[in-house]
Order: structure tokens, then C-alpha cells, then sequence
């Protein structure tokens, strides 16, 4: 789970200042403020983690990834080239990581691991960006001293080890430089080559590509309903960035069951995904089942009510189409993920927008294989009905103000901005921004006064 970020040169992002970040993180704010930025610089990174070459410094994306972000040059804030892009990102792994010295078989664990980088362009000019330095440390009250990077020095495409409760120990010989880190976060192989104990600090890198990995993304454009899907036993990473997977992914988790908050025994995947299309009252029950024997092709078909006949999913509402995704993702995503989904309320109706504050609670207190699935929702969303569901179960006690963090985000002068909005144990928000929604106390006392005026008009006819 993510706990902290911040941002800076990024896009419209001068700086974001630190982040929190709780089981349910959400940003609201007016167009283009930046809110979209922030979930595409993560899916940027793990589009980077992901990559084949080690060498690509960032990998902002191409017309097979989730995000394409364009060059490293549309990347920084105004285009400056002298700029740097850094950022600071914190998790806490779902069990403390754990290495161990060889050589002095001393041990470093860490509840929290924070990773920080910066990455400009070579020589400040717009030829090649390079990772100038970047740095993990363990955090946390019981946590060891620990920390360990590399930075690059005066001479040209050369680097240092740097670190701290850790003493890397020189093998014997010519004492080379380090060459560049690969992608933006990983240790060369050189340095199991020029220091006895450096393998010890490569697990510091997979950590952070296996956490990288953790994060799936859910676009605001889902894709339109189908008459048929296609599955042939696979076994996807997420529903896709357009939910263009939900189906495949629904089929291949039907073995598993999962514990919904309030409840001891867990449910199939198929029943699960049944009971918030239903509380969502969009429909009564649906079925997904195979076109014919031995066949690779499903069909869905759905009931609006309990008296309805079963018809194709293309043939009811758009907004059931939309929302399965949604709510396949938020069951499906493996223990200790990070979910962001753009937009979830995108052509639902109010009543169904304030629901899916429950859905995401669920998804983050329901448990699978007798633990806490302990998943993390990124939303982006421009749904007051979303948020005073949010707020109100804050008030009721379904989940504390703790496990959620609120952000606005505006933009002046071409910058992005962003307030955190303080809430209260009783769900009260604190410090509501001006024009948050609208400015909707306006226009009711503009409609009452409108009102009184046509009214003395027409008496006067």
C-alpha cells in the first residue's frame, strides 16, 4: 500500500508536497487541475518496472501501454529542459522486508520503504534523460537505520554508491566507478562485481518492482458491451485500462471466494460480483456462461428485475456495462494491491454514484484465505453523491477518517494545485474549498430570488 508521495516538475505539477495516502485515496477538483497526472506518473513507473530494457531511464508509454505521456520533454513542467523531475515515494510491504549483510550477517528490516529519485536530462540538454541519483531508506518507529542509493559524480556517466547503516566493502583491485543505474531505480551488475556484500542490496530493487507490479489502472472510457467474450483459461493481470479483460478475469476467479465485511464465511467470486450489481440496483442476477459446449465464447446475460426475462448485456442500461468492471476490479486485484480507477461514476445515475463509496469500502475490509486482503483505492472522481456517501459512513463508523484521505485539486497561473481536505471523525469536512462542486448555495438563493420576482410580475398582469 502506498502511504506517502510527492511529485515535482511534473507535467502541471511544480510541486504536490507530500501525500498522504490511505486504503481509500481520493482526488476531486476542477478540469484539467492535474488530478489524471498523478495515477498516470504511477502507471508510468510501472510501465517502467515493466519494460524489457533496462536501460530506459522512464518509459512514458506507446500505443500498447496503459499511459502514453509523450517524450521525457513533455514530462517536465513548462518543458523546461534545466529542470529535474523528483519524486519521493513511500509503501509499507505487506510484511516487513528483511535483508542481511553477507559478510557481517548483520540484519536491516523495514516496515516502510521509501524510495526517492531524481531524473533530468543529460548535460541539462534535451538529447537523454538520465537517473542523476536515487535512494531507498527504511522508515518507521521500530525500523533499522538504513539506506542505500547511488549518485552520480562530476566526471561524466559515472556514479557512486551511497549509503548509511550499511558498509559496502571494495573487492581488491582497481577501484572502478560505477556505470549508470538501470531503468531509474535499479543497481548496475557491476556492483556485485566491485563490492563483496553488493548482492545484498539488489533485493531492494525487486521490492520495489514487485510493489510496481501490484498497481492496476482502470480508465474513465470502458469499453462498450459485447454479445460474446472470449476466454480461453487465462489468467489476466486486471480487468485492462478500458475493462476490455472484466469478463476473462470474472471466468478465471470463479474458484475463489471471498469474506464480505460483516460475514464469516466467504462467497464465490460469481456471488460476490452478483450482490454489488445488486446493491448497486442496477440489476436482479446475472449469468456468464459458455455459448457451447467445448466453446471458448461466454455469454452474458442479465435480469433488471426479478420478473424480467434474461436479455443480452447490450440490451440493457449503459451504465451496467460501465460499472461491472468496476466492481470486478475491486474483488479481483490480488492481496496487497493498489487499485486506481478513473472516474467510476462515469454514466451512472446519482443513486448508484453514492453506492460505490460502499463498494470500495467493502473492497477494503473484506478478507480471502482467512486474511485482510488489505487492498488500496486511487479514485478520481467528480461525484459529490460519492463523496456525502463517504462522509457519512466516516460519521457511522464503517470506516474511520484515518483510512481515508480527500484531495482538491485547482490550477492558477497554469500550475497545479492541491489542498488536502481535513475530515473529521463525524465525516465534516472542515475546510471546504470555494466553488468545491459548484457554487450551489448561489444559485438556490439565485432561483428562490428569480422565483419571488416572476411571481410579483405575474400578480401584477
Amino acid at each position: 500500500m502506498i502511504t506517502a508521495l510527492q511529485i515535482k516538475n511534473f507535467k502541471g505539477w511544480q510541486d504536490t508536497k507530500p501525500l498522504r495516502l490511505a486504503p481509500i485515496t481520493v482526488f476531486f477538483g476542477t478540469n484539467s487541475s492535474g488530478k489524471s497526472s498523478i495515477g498516470q506518473f504511477l502507471m508510468m513507473l510501472k510501465q517502467t518496472a515493466n519494460s524489457t530494457d533496462r536501460n530506459r531511464v522512464l518509459h512514458p508509454g506507446d500505443d500498447k501501454t496503459a499511459v502514453d505521456l509523450g517524450t521525457f520533454d513533455d514530462l517536465l513542467n513548462q518543458h523546461d529542459q534545466s529542470q529535474e523531475l523528483d519524486f519521493s515515494l513511500e509503501w509499507a510491504p505487506p510484511k516487513p522486508m528483511g535483508i542481511e549483510d553477507v559478510l557481517t550477517e548483520n540484519k536491516f528490516s523495514g516496515s516502510k520503504i521509501r524510495f526517492e529519485a531524481t531524473i533530468g536530462f543529460e548535460n541539462g540538454k534535451g538529447l537523454r534523460a538520465i537517473c542523476r541519483k536515487f535512494k531507498y531508506k527504511f522508515t518507521g518507529e521500530q525500523d533499522n537505520s538504513f539506506l542505500a542509493g547511488m549518485v552520480a559524480t562530476e566526471a561524466a556517466g559515472e556514479f557512486g554508491l551511497e549509503t548509511d547503516g550499511f558498509e559496502a566493502v571494495r573487492k581488491q583491485g582497481r577501484v572502478w566507478p560505477l556505470p549508470h543505474p538501470t531503468r531509474f531505480f535499479g543497481f548496475p551488475d557491476e556492483l556485485n562485481s566491485y563490492y563483496q556484500n553488493g548482492e545484498t542490496l539488489n533485493d531492494l530493487a525487486f521490492e520495489l518492482q514487485k510493489f510496481l507490479r501490484g498497481i492496476a489502472y482502470l480508465g474513465p472510457l470502458r469499453e462498450e458491451p459485447r454479445r460474446r467474450y472470449d476466454w480461453a483459461g487465462e489468467t489476466p493481470e486486471d480487468v485492462g485500462t478500458r475493462g476490455e479483460r472484466w469478463a476473462s478475469a470474472f471466468l478465471a476467479a470463479v474458484d475463489r471466494k471471498i469474506i464480505l465485511p460483516g460475514k464469516r464465511n466467504g462467497i464465490g467470486f460469481e456471488a460476490v460480483t452478483a450482490t454489488w450489481l445488486q446493491r448497486l440496483e442496477l440489476i436482479h442476477s446475472f449469468t456468464i456462461a459458455p455459448v457451447g459446449k467445448g466453446l471458448r465464447e461466454y455469454r452474458v446475460r442479465v435480469k433488471v428485475a426479478a420478473s424480467s426475462p434474461e436479455v443480452s448485456i447490450p440490451d440493457v442500461g449503459f451504465g451496467v456495462s460501465q460499472v461491472l468492471p468496476v466492481v470486478v476490479q475491486s474483488f479481483y486485484a490480488p492481496a496487497n494491491s493498489t487499485v486506481m480507477i478513473e472516474q467510476p461514476e462515469l454514466h451512472l445515475h446519482p443513486d448508484v454514484q453514492q453506492n460505490l463509496a460502499d463498494l470500495f469500502i467493502a473492497g477494503v475490509k473484506s478478507r480471502e484465505a482467512g486474511s485482510n486482503r488489505n487492498i488500496q483505492f486511487i479514485i478520481e472522481s467528480h461525484s459529490e453523491h460519492f463523496l456525502r456517501r463517504l462522509q457519512r459512513r466516516i460519521a457511522e463508523g464503517e470506516i474511520t477518517e484515518k483510512q481515508v484521505a480527500i484531495y482538491f485539486c485547482d490550477s492558477a497561473n497554469g500550475n497545479s494545485t492541491i489542498k488536502p481536505l481535513e475530515v473529521d471523525l463525524y465525516g465534516n469536512i472542515t475546510n471546504w474549498p470555494v466553488g468545491f462542486f459548484g457554487d450551489q448555495m448561489t444559485d438556490i438563493a439565485m432561483m428562490q430570488k428569480a422565483g419571488i420576482r416572476r411571481r410579483k410580475q405575474d400578480a401584477a398582469k
